[in-house]
């Protein structure tokens, strides 16, 4: 069975909605339920990175190991790259990072990304990706597409619609009534495992122009030839909680039993 971590960056301050990691959902903080998510994948270790002492509170009244953490961090994998420093984990380890706002994420899907790093030696990072089926989201420039290449790496993420299908799109653009036929279309799903090495590494990296042209994240590590692994997910997950919107959802989808 394959060894891994998760770690769980959670930050208090979020712009759409403060506090997000210890919002109420079904009676219990956010944070909560994402833990057990964690809990139930299997990991050999759990742990919650945070800035915020209300936070840490919370997490350790739950049980859960916390690594209190900088609170200038850009991103998420920069607070986890403290994280593996403070503990000194060696450079094979594999991590996976859960975000604090994904209450939903099946367990099964963290496994998987660790699995898939795993068996790919030559990557540093391993993620997963859905099959899109609708023209509109392939032109969502919300939705982050990936193209692989025959090994299931990742050539290239973006929030245009690629591979862009000279013909039919030209022609048609958004309003293409079905996808083409023979071209494959994948969402990028935020779900990465990294090698404790890499994860280190990727603060130290300078942002390069392509993450800032696109402001995605993942861009850094290609553009510096850390290898990115990527699986199909063996189900598709619930989005995660970014507004007051999210949060009835998700509640109304736990109190529907799934």
């Amino acid at each position: 069975m394959t060894a891994f971590k998760v770690a769980i960056p959670a930050r208090y301050g979020s712009t759409r909605l403060p506090g997000k990691p210890l919002r109420p959902i079904a009676g219990r903080p956010m944070l909560e339920h994402v833990y057990d998510q964690a809990l139930a994948s299997g990991a050999e270790e759990v742990v919650i990175a945070t800035d915020d002492a209300r936070i840490q509170q919370v997490a350790q009244a739950l049980g859960a190991r916390v690594v209190m953490t900088a609170a200038g961090h850009a991103s998420g994998a920069d607070r986890l790259a403290e994280v593996a420093t403070q503990l000194n984990w060696p450079d094979e380890t594999i991590v996976v990072n859960l975000q604090g706002d994904e209450p939903l994420m099946p367990p099964a899907l963290l496994r998987q990304v660790a699995i898939g790093l795993a068996s790919h030696p030559e990557a540093g990072i391993a993620t997963l990706c859905t099959r899109i089926s609708q023209v509109h989201e392939v032109f969502d420039p919300n939705m982050v597409k990936v193209v692989l290449d025959a090994q299931g790496y990742a050539l290239y993420f973006s929030r245009a619609p690629v591979p862009y299908h000279r013909d039919e799109f030209s022609k048609h653009g958004e309003q293409l009534p079905q996808l083409p036929a023979g071209t494959n279309y994948f969402r990028h799903l935020g779900l990465y495992a990294y090698r404790a090495a890499d994860l280190r590494r990727y603060p130290t990296l300078p942002p390069c122009m392509l993450e800032q042209t696109e402001s995605l994240e993942q861009l850094r590590g290609l553009w510096n030839g850390i290898r990115i692994y990527v699986e199909e997910a063996l189900e598709v997950p619930p989005p995660g909680v970014d507004t007051e919107a999210d949060l009835a959802r998700v509640e109304a989808w736990l109190a529907g039993g799934g």
